[in-house]
């Protein structure tokens, strides 16, 4: 069985290709080419929790399973907080052929998921772009988008202002503006694109702060418990989701404003693998404000790691 490290993950497939791998995926999900049980978390004590994660794809043939651990504090000790693996079997005989590591998997392919998005349902001609929050994602986030649009300014808020300022000062390079905010609000006004990629269980972004033709990803927030938008702002816009029977589970924002009568059942509009076949209409006009919930999924790994280990000798 092969093991894959981190920097084969990276090496092998730059953030630009990981996009198109990720959405391709998503079609797959979305017309139903994929087996995906929900994921379930087993709780550790401590904000600490274990994932796992099985699923199957029809193309490419695989299978397999994540089992990541979810420790929060983990960024204070220098790791990332997911740790992990990805076990890819072979459909024909079901024997191991990989195990690729999880936390490098886990942070490109999320990141590329959330570009893909912005690729579907941002404005052409989006410049300005806000990070609400500057951890292991954000960092990712950032060159994911880069490779979608062409953003001139980019806004970093998090909770600790000396982490954003550090941000934008290791990536000054990378873009013609980019800066350290006092706010999470001074940091949407204007901003074409808003990606939250926070540790936050609760709202840090507010509805009446969504202004019209934005483009939200929402990161963060993978449990039912936790959410980065209030109840305004999920009815704000036109709201869609990488898979309807996740959501429904697992999107605390979605749930949160479901329970408080803000919106209904109805107010998914579908999955993002639909928009991307374009058998589902994504933006409508200009000033629309769109939303995608990333929760993150199964096929998004398999089809990763997969890509990753079809491509080292």
């Amino acid at each position: 069985m092969r093991q894959i490290s981190a920097e084969e993950v990276y090496a092998a497939l730059p953030i630009g290709e990981c996009i198109d791998v990720v959405a391709k995926a998503m079609v797959a999900v979305s017309r139903g080419q994929a087996v995906l049980p929900l994921r379930s978390l087993m709780p550790l004590g401590s904000g600490n929790a274990m994932g796992i994660m099985p699923g199957g794809l029809s193309s490419p043939a695989v299978h397999g399973i994540k089992l990541v651990s979810l420790y929060p504090r983990n960024p204070e000790r220098g790791l990332s907080s997911h740790q992990g693996v990805i076990l890819l079997f072979d459909t024909e005989t079901g024997r191991p052929i990989a195990a690729v590591d999880g936390a490098s998997v886990t942070a490109q392919r999320t990141a590329a998921a959330s570009a893909a998005a912005t690729r579907a349902l941002a404005r052409k001609d989006a410049r300005v772009l806000a990070i609400l929050g500057a951890g292991e994602q954000a960092e990712h986030h950032l060159p994911a988008h880069l490779a979608v649009r062409a953003f001139e300014e980019v806004r970093v808020w998090t909770r600790t202002f000396a982490n954003a300022q550090a941000f934008a000062a290791r990536h000054a390079h990378s873009v013609r503006s980019i800066r350290a905010v006092a706010s999470a609000q001074e940091a949407v006004a204007g901003a074409d694109v808003v990606v939250t990629v926070t540790a936050s269980p609760t709202a840090i972004l507010r509805g009446e702060w969504l202004q019209p033709g934005q483009h939200v990803n929402l990161v963060g927030a993978s449990v039912a418990s936790a959410r980065e938008i209030d109840d305004a702002g999920v009815a704000r816009g036109r709201f869609f989701v990488d898979t309807l029977a996740g959501a429904k589970a697992q999107a605390g924002e979605y749930i949160d404003a479901l329970n408080a009568g803000v919106i209904t059942e109805g107010h998914i509009l579908g999955e993002i693998g639909r928009v991307y076949d374009r058998s589902l209409a994504g933006r409508l006009r200009d000033d629309d404000v769109t939303i995608y919930k990333s929760l993150g999924v199964a096929a998004q790994d398999l089809a990763v790691a997969y890509e990753i280990l079809s491509r080292l000798p």
